[in-house]
């Protein structure tokens, strides 16, 4: 089968990397706009949950991946001058999307896939593939030509936010609030390697507009962002990302929902397909959960590609759109901000945070007051570093060590 991949990101990547381990005599090529080493923003987080997915699909990439990895326990909440609350409960992973994006391409090369650069696809016919894949994020030019097919939906965001990274380096997840004259503002802050952390600065409109961002030389952003920002950087810059096709500048988030992921051999998968808001951090986990789902119906024995799309769409599709209503939950969530943060309690901050997607029993919130008292909170922390460890032995019984 020949197949082309349209965008080199992680999910058009993966899905390339699926292909060739299905089938090595599958023609695989990705193709992408940029040039090779190219990508966007910092870090970027995943779960237990999807490691189990690519150590089973691929355990070569899995364990690369899972080596570069930098791991997290809890979450604090931070308001201004006041004690840290705690969530407890919480962990995950991180990795530099840089470096991720850099495993994957080179896993790509030993498989054989063919990878071409700084090339703009916008008709799938120009390709003569068997199977189309479009890949190529939010701006997505084949699902814009089959629009109509595909009836996409856009619903916009309200507040501002800018995806930085900073010199600092996190232990574990930290959500910064801080109060101005005019507002507040916020940063989400995660490590994402050894020398370097993901640092998210978000507002309402009024604030970033009161605060003079839409006048500031993009620089001058950035000054003003570190000295908002001073007690929790800690004399730390914030970045651009080194490796980013466009500079990173403030932005409104924009919700995209298609009514069908597939015309005729064309896929959309990703951002090209979805997006969900990345105030649950779920964006790169969906695109590689819609490569392995992909590959799993449309590269199955036997199943010609028709069936394989539409299947793909049917059970797909329904498990992304859940993600998507919990995610605009927590959007909305942070568009409220400034009213639910003046209860100027941290911990009931905390905890209204942790259940902004209405997803908690009664019960937690209890629990949440015992997780602030730290004796309580070390043995829940152990108690969760437990069950990661469990999870990884479990996995690495399923999956051996392969040569890589």
């Amino acid at each position: 089968m020949k197949i082309t991949c349209v965008g080199g990101g992680p999910s058009g990547m993966y899905f390339a990397i699926l292909a060739k381990l299905r089938d090595r005599r599958h023609d695989v090529t990705v193709v992408e706009r940029n040039k090779p080493g190219t990508t966007h923003g910092w870090g970027v987080s995943w779960s237990d949950e999807l490691l189990d997915e690519l150590y089973a699909e691929d355990p070569v990439t899995g364990r690369r991946l899972r080596a570069v990895y930098r791991e997290w326990n809890g979450q604090k909440v931070c308001i201004d001058d006041h004690a840290p609350a705690h969530i407890g409960g919480r962990y995950g992973y991180s990795i530099n999307r840089a470096v991720m994006q850099d495993i994957l391409t080179e896993r790509a090369k030993e498989l054989g896939v063919r990878l071409v650069y700084e090339e703009l696809v916008d008709n799938a016919c120009e390709l003569e593939s068997d199977l189309v894949v479009a890949a190529e994020g939010v701006s997505s030019k084949l699902r814009t030509r089959h629009a109509a097919e595909f009836n996409p939906t856009f619903t916009p965001g309200r507040n501002r936010y800018m995806w930085l990274g900073t010199s600092k380096v996190f232990s574990t997840f930290h959500w910064h609030f801080r109060s101005t004259p005019v507002g507040w503002i916020w940063a989400w802050a995660y490590p994402s390697a050894e020398n370097n952390s993901t640092f998210i600065v978000e507002c309402a409109p009024t604030t970033w507009s009161r605060l003079g961002f839409d006048r500031m030389h993009p620089e001058a952003q950035l000054r003003q962002i570190e000295q908002i920002f001073a007690p929790s950087l800690e004399g730390h810059p914030v970045l651009q990302p080194p490796r980013a096709a466009v500079r990173q500048e403030w932005v409104t988030f924009r919700e995209i929902r298609c009514k069908r992921w597939y015309h005729r051999n064309i896929a959309l998968i990703g951002d090209a397909a979805h997006t969900t808001n990345f105030g649950i951090g779920s964006g790169t986990s969906l695109g590689l959960m819609d490569a392995v789902s992909l590959a799993r119906y449309a590269l199955a024995p036997g199943v010609g590609v028709a069936d394989g799309l539409a299947e793909f769409d049917r059970v797909r599709r329904p498990e992304v759109e859940r993600v998507q209503d919990a995610a605009l939950l927590s959007m909305r969530w942070f568009e409220e901000a400034d009213e639910r943060l003046s209860v100027n309690d941290p911990v009931k901050v905390a905890y209204s945070l942790f259940n902004r997607r209405n997803d908690q029993a009664p019960w937690r919130y209890q629990v949440h007051l015992a997780t602030q008292i730290e004796p309580l909170r070390l043995v829940r922390s152990q108690i969760t570093l437990a069950r990661r460890a469990v999870k990884g032995v479990a996995r690495n019984h399923r999956h051996p060590m392969v040569m890589v």
